[in-house]
């Protein structure tokens, strides 16, 4: 017993010489010198989700896909591939009459869409193909870090006539949507992509303004068969309507990407992006000048009831908006709160802030539906809490005319870097630097470059300062009506923290 031990220690250690040992050095001594010799590394593959874009026949797509120039290179250097394939419809009584897997420019079936070639040159695609599928797509080596696609939909005439515009998201096991709705007026979709080959189960719980809409279903699960996609209508989730509600998505098994589609007869409609994660104090930025109305709606998913501040983040300093100084939310309840034309003129951002009481802030998820336009003329978007900007963050998609960037730094004077690139018409890289004042929001045109035609890509960097928090909109006005989209910018995650790992021997004595 004793010889054989011996051996299997000595083979252990001769194997550990041979490999190297790597441990994490927490416990020891050295853990804080880890700590701090960790290094900030760009990631080395990146996944994004494209919901299908319309299924009406009176509707054109753009895609635009873009990684950003790094200093220093991507992940590791060399080659890479960044492209996206069509996800399978596995739908059920859902708006999808093109059935089937085509790709979104009329190209031939799972032909690859948006090849990227090199970081720092964006690339477009084009489709009013009726029904053109969701996309799954990947990115890897020197392409993969901040690697962003924006799909902007046009849609001519019926539901949801107008702009409606998302960026694709990774997938994920956890999202909140607040500002989604089961009302007679509304049609909500969300639409579940999974990426992976096995299929994913997942939770859609629905709350309203006197708690969670009873669904029709005692089996609230929904199975979205590997490398497909399913829409869900909202309403058909339950039986109670309700203008204002938060769509929780969970997955139970497997992960994917969720984005909710409001359309209107009235007011058109958008994408409705997903909630940063629950947050004592929530940013929400980029309310344009000209908005007619703004409807708040706030979710406190814990146990405990939520007591906040508003604040009105505007060009030159922050104000509380009258009749709105506190808000109380009840615990598991979905409050909506009109603001009117908050902004009364001036570009802005809402920030909410615990309510002082000495107790715990309570987390909270929220977003802003915003409307510009008059009468028949009317047209939405939606902003949700945004994350803030730790390094970089890019929207893809923008246009000679109607961009506009909103930069809000909530408790401390920052310093930005705005870098607009071209594609495949030309045109030079331009730079901006912007400072934003303390709570403060600052609304720019971004830099175009110059000789540029067509589509080019904008990356926010974060210098200097406190947190930043941004958004961009793009207005492409169709007749009398003020089409636009709000996309929010958060942190594109192109870098990770990889911590110092060393070799220790002694892992094997433990």
């Amino acid at each position: 017993m004793n010889r054989t031990t011996l051996s299997l220690i000595g083979a252990a250690t001769a194997l550990a010489a041979v490999t190297g040992v790597a441990s994490l050095t927490g416990g020891s001594d050295d853990a804080g010198t880890a700590a701090k010799a960790a290094a900030l590394l760009p990631v080395q593959r990146s996944t994004l989700l494209c919901p299908a874009p319309s299924s009406s026949d009176v509707s054109s797509t753009t895609y635009t896909a873009y990684t950003p120039k790094r200093s220093g290179g991507g992940a590791g250097g060399g080659s890479g591939a960044a492209e996206l394939l069509p996800a399978d419809s596995a739908s059920d009584g859902v708006p999808d009459e093109g059935g089937g897997a085509t790709t979104g420019g009329g190209k031939g079936e799972n032909e690859p869409v948006l090849p990227l070639k090199r970081p720092g040159a964006p690339v477009t695609t084009d489709t009013d193909r009726s029904g053109a599928p969701a996309l799954i797509g990947t990115a890897d080596g020197p392409l993969a870090p901040g690697w962003t696609v924006q799909q902007t939909t046009e849609i001519d005439a019926g539901s949801g006539r107008g702009l409606m515009g998302t960026a694709c998201t990774a997938p994920d096991t956890d999202f909140w949507f607040p500002g989604a709705s089961t009302g007679k007026d509304r049609q909500d979709f969300v639409h579940l992509t999974n990426p992976d080959e096995r299929a994913a189960e997942v939770d859609l719980t629905l709350f309203g303004p006197n708690g969670r809409l009873k669904p029709t279903s005692d089996d609230e699960s929904i199975t979205v068969p590997g490398r497909s996609t399913v829409p869900v209508l909202l309403s058909t989730l339950t039986d109670q309507r309700a203008t204002d509600v938060s769509l929780h998505v969970t997955a139970r098994s497997g992960r994917v990407g969720a984005a909710v589609q409001a359309a209107d007869e009235k007011r058109g409609g958008d994408w409705i992006p997903a909630s940063a994660a629950p947050a004592t104090s929530v940013a929400i930025p980029g309310i344009p000048a000209d908005a007619t109305s703004a409807r708040l709606v706030v979710f406190a998913p814990g146990a405990d009831d939520a007591d906040l501040k508003v604040r009105l983040a505007g060009p030159t300093s922050s104000i509380t908006p009258a009749g709105h100084e506190s808000l109380h939310i009840k615990s598991g309840m979905t409050s909506a709160i009109d603001l009117g034309d908050v902004t009364k003129g001036e570009p802005g951002s809402l920030l909410l802030t615990p309510e002082g009481g000495g107790g715990p802030a309570t987390p909270v998820v929220a977003g802003l539906q915003v409307t510009r336009g008059k009468g028949s003329d009317q047209e939405t978007a939606f902003i949700p809490g945004t994350g803030a900007i730790e390094r970089s963050a890019t929207a893809a998609d923008n246009r000679a005319k109607g961009s506009i960037l909103s930069l809000v730094a909530p408790g401390a004077t920052a310093k930005v870097r705005v870098t607009a690139s071209a594609g495949t018409g030309g045109g030079t890289p331009a730079s901006e630097t912007y400072t934003v004042k303390a709570g403060t929001t600052k609304s720019v045109t971004p830099p175009k470059p110059s000789g540029a035609k067509g589509q080019y890509a904008v990356t926010v960097e974060r210098l200097s300062g406190g947190p930043v928090h941004a958004s961009r909109m793009l207005s492409l006005p169709q007749g009398g009506v003020p089409a636009f989209t709000i996309q929010p910018l958060p942190d594109d995650r192109g870098t990770v923290e990889v911590p110092r790992a060393t070799q220790d021997l002694s892992v094997l004595n433990r």
